[in-house]
């Protein structure tokens, strides 16, 4: 549940239980191990995986091999209470202490003790050679990974609990990336997204030298084999201008920027602890589309912050109608223990005035989206083919045989596009043109030819 950083570490788990003999299944009645990885960032998030622990209770009673392990920040937020509230528990781990899950798992099964590890600094290298020794990724998408440029934060907004979770910062070094990133290619590996909790704020002190994002996108970008790099999620205050130059000039880096406001209101936005004004992600905004003239922007928005008053949600629309966003990641205010914002600030705006918000800008959000995406009717566009859709989005497929299937695809802008076409076609960058379009998704027609390079 949760964030790219869980999708990541999950992954992590899954390779380092494989290498102990363990293998996945699809049918959750047939698991012996269960490992929740789980997400602190909103209550729902931590009711949902409270919820499906609780399912289990009965379960775990029955089955005595069973093993139940939560990992990921609700782990490390709550740490023993998880396991004095919840004795069907048998592993709590915080995700700096994930490199240590197998031997836990091993050690439950042995003795039938309850355990938990939580994060610790001193553990860093061994979280670093963690990460350095991912295999390739699985499953139904192998072509497309995640790498770790950076762990926690530093900018304890006063709503968000990931400071406290995930940790202060801490870079990585840049030839561990590379490393990394070259064995991933080298695997079949096509688009690589850099990750960090405030990706741009990548520093790491080299041979003398203080290297920032802009030369990790740079040094990636060399690899062979490489089609397209992402990074996520950026921070708008400090915005080193350079990678905006990186994204006009390395033909493999993606012309997409997720850039989280949280806020139209100068007002909520100090309340926050933001550190920047509307003024100056505008700013930012404007110098991104006049150094990147194709670039797409994605933004996350809370409302019904504490405080927040009806002109203060209006001038977050007001925002979303200006920048004109891709899409958006919207959501209600809840308080998160241990914040700032819990300690010092009331929750005092209804929660049926938040839902009311929150619907407003999805639909303000959506139409946007529409008359955006419209604008693609006629055009081709470059897709990184994924794999089959899990949806059925096409009304009335062709019967060209079953060797055609619906696919899905995404530009290097993050649109979500949709065809018909061959399994050969998956992992391959294919160029379509856009025949309609809806909020969500490009639909696409035409002979997909694999065009190489992006």
């Amino acid at each position: 549940m949760g964030c790219q950083m869980n999708k990541l570490d999950s992954e992590l788990v899954a390779a380092q239980l494989e290498e102990m003999g363990c293998h996945q299944t699809t049918d959750s009645a047939a698991a012996e191990i269960i490992i929740f990885n789980t997400c602190s960032v909103r209550q729902h998030a931590e009711e949902k995986v409270i919820s499906k622990i609780g399912q289990l209770k009965r379960r775990h009673r029955q089955q005595p091999n069973m093993i139940l392990a939560v990992i990921g920040c609700l782990a490390q937020r709550l740490g023993q209470e998880l396991l004095r509230c919840h004795g069907e528990v048998d592993i709590v781990c915080g995700p700096g202490r994930l490199h240590q899950l197998a031997a836990m798992i091993e050690e439950a099964l042995a003795h039938r003790r309850q355990l938990i590890a939580l994060n610790d600094r001193s553990e860093n290298n061994l979280l670093e050679e963690f990460d350095c020794s991912r295999p390739p990724p699985k499953g139904n998408n192998p072509f497309q990974a995640y790498v770790r440029v950076m762990r926690g934060c530093n900018k304890f907004c006063s709503y968000c609990v990931v400071p406290y979770v995930r940790g202060p910062e801490e870079c990585r070094p840049l030839d561990n990336i590379l490393a990394e990133s070259r064995r991933l290619v080298e695997a079949g590996v096509k688009e690589i997204t850099l990750l960090g909790q405030t990706v741009n704020s990548y520093e790491f002190s080299q041979n003398g030298k203080m290297l920032g994002l802009a030369d990790v996108l740079e040094a990636v970008h060399q690899i062979h084999g490489l089609e397209r790099l992402r990074f996520i999620t950026s921070y708008p205050r400090d915005f080193d201008e350079r990678i905006l130059h990186a994204m006009a000039g390395l033909p493999r880096v993606c012309e997409y920027l997720h850039l989280p406001a949280q806020s139209g209101s100068n007002r909520i936005l100090r309340a926050m602890n933001r550190r920047y004004t509307v003024e100056q992600y505008l700013e930012l905004i404007e110098r991104a589309r006049q150094i990147v003239p194709d670039i797409t922007f994605a933004g996350d928005f809370i409302v019904g912050y504490c405080g927040e008053e009806q002109e203060d949600f209006e001038a977050t629309a007001q925002l979303m109608q200006k920048v004109r966003y891709k899409n958006c990641f919207i959501f209600k205010y809840s308080p998160r223990p241990g914040t700032a914002a819990d300690k010092k600030l009331a929750d005092n705006v209804p929660d049926e005035v938040k839902r009311q918000r929150n619907t407003q800008l999805l639909l303000l959000q959506n139409q946007i989206s529409e008359q955006l995406n419209q604008r693609y009717i006629g055009q081709e566009v470059k897709i990184l083919v994924e794999g089959p859709s899990k949806k059925p989005h096409l009304d009335h497929p062709r019967q060209n045989g079953a060797d055609r299937i619906q696919l899905i695809g995404r530009t290097p802008g993050d649109h979500i596009v949709v065809f018909e076409g061959g399994r050969d076609l998956i992992g391959q960058i294919i160029s379509l043109k856009v025949t309609r379009a809806s909020a969500l998704t490009l639909f696409a027609e035409g002979e997909a030819v694999a065009m190489g390079k992006n």
